[in-house]
């Protein structure tokens, strides 16, 4: 009796290396380089929790004094996060080629490793602008197979491909607790990390947008520069209160954090174009496409307002685009705003 208790308490913990092993089943033909690639970006999540915890002792908050590619200013856990993505990754023959947020360019395997069959493209630190305010940022990630030949360096070519063709995407959220979610196409998965074990256990299990819409989360200050068709969306998403259905406003200003909640809570995030952003802000690759990869399969979808996200197929490394994502209900409806009153 006693070793049954004991057998059923074990199965209901679950680590992420765990689970990851797990998921392999739904792909046979698997040959577990990217589990081993899932669990060093856990791993990286698990140094940059650990730098944010100790930045302000640290002295590592504020900015470097440097401007990024997207003309931003980069803060100095912005470059630590970058570094540790890069270097927990460079080496271990996983990936032909990466791309960051961060670097103008593509950044090559080192000569020294073999280039292998993954791609992998990240923000290191989405949000960055509210650290010294301690509030919540995270890292975005997306995983393509190479298109380029095997066994040669990786190239552009390998990172413009459309979100559809993604092999797997995820984020790590850093705030109150850190949490990794993930997603290879069979569900989406939540892990929360146990600061007492350094270990991400199984916290929430293939995650669905619930249907009942609970917030909207969007930047109102910018409503004078959006085109009729956003501001009429947005005026009828303040209208929406029945009996039935309430939505409520809410709005941190870092992505990854905005579309975690709607991903728990259901709803919508959106960031438009508008007249200084005409092909938007947000970018195509880093950031839109792997939370559409996430949104789709969690029963969602994600729209740049007039096409579905993950059928662009990018044309430069730091694109923009504009992003709808969260219910299907709701994206559709701003589509059909926007191709109403444009």
């Amino acid at each position: 009796m006693a070793s049954a208790a004991f057998s059923a308490k074990s199965d209901a913990i679950v680590t992420i290396e765990r689970h990851i092993l797990e998921q392999q089943r739904f792909h046979p033909e698997a040959t577990g380089v990217l589990t081993s690639l899932l669990y060093d970006l856990a791993l990286a999540g698990k140094m940059v929790t650990s730098q944010m915890a100790r930045a302000g002792l640290a002295q590592i908050l504020g900015k470097t004094g440097d401007i990024n590619v997207q003309g931003e200013q980069v803060m100095k856990l912005d470059e630590l996060a970058d570094e540790t993505i890069y270097l927990v990754n460079d080496h271990t023959g996983r990936l032909a080629v990466m791309a960051s947020e961060e670097h103008k360019e593509i950044i090559p395997i080192p000569e020294r490793f073999s280039p292998g069959k993954y791609v992998l493209l990240f923000d290191p630190l989405d949000g960055s602008s509210n650290i010294d305010y301690n509030a919540g940022v995270g890292t975005i990630f997306a995983i393509y197979q190479r298109v380029s030949p095997e066994n040669t360096p990786g190239t552009m070519q390998d990172c413009l491909q459309p979100g559809h063709k993604m092999v797997a995407a995820g984020y790590i959220v850093y705030g109150a607790a850190t949490m990794f979610v993930y997603t290879t196409g069979q569900g989406v998965h939540g892990f929360t990390l146990d600061p007492s074990i350094g270990e991400f256990l199984l916290s929430h299990d293939n995650i669905r947008i619930p249907a009942q819409p609970t917030y909207y989360s969007v930047n109102q200050g910018y409503f004078t520069r959006w085109s009729p068709g956003v501001q009429k969306f947005t005026q009828h998403l303040q209208n929406m209160t029945s009996e039935t259905k309430t939505i409520s406003m809410r709005y941190v200003g870092s992505l990854v954090v905005d579309f975690h909640r709607t991903l728990l809570a259901g709803g919508i995030f959106y960031y438009p174009a508008d007249v200084s952003k005409p092909e938007g802000k947000l970018r195509l690759t880093y950031e839109a496409n792997p939370l559409a990869f996430i949104a789709e399969n969690a029963g969602g979808y994600a729209s740049n307002g007039h096409e579905r996200i993950l059928d662009i197929i990018p044309n430069s490394l730091h694109q923009r685009t504009a992003l709808y994502i969260g219910n299907r209900e709701l994206v559709k409806e701003a589509e059909d705003y926007i191709q109403k009153f444009g």
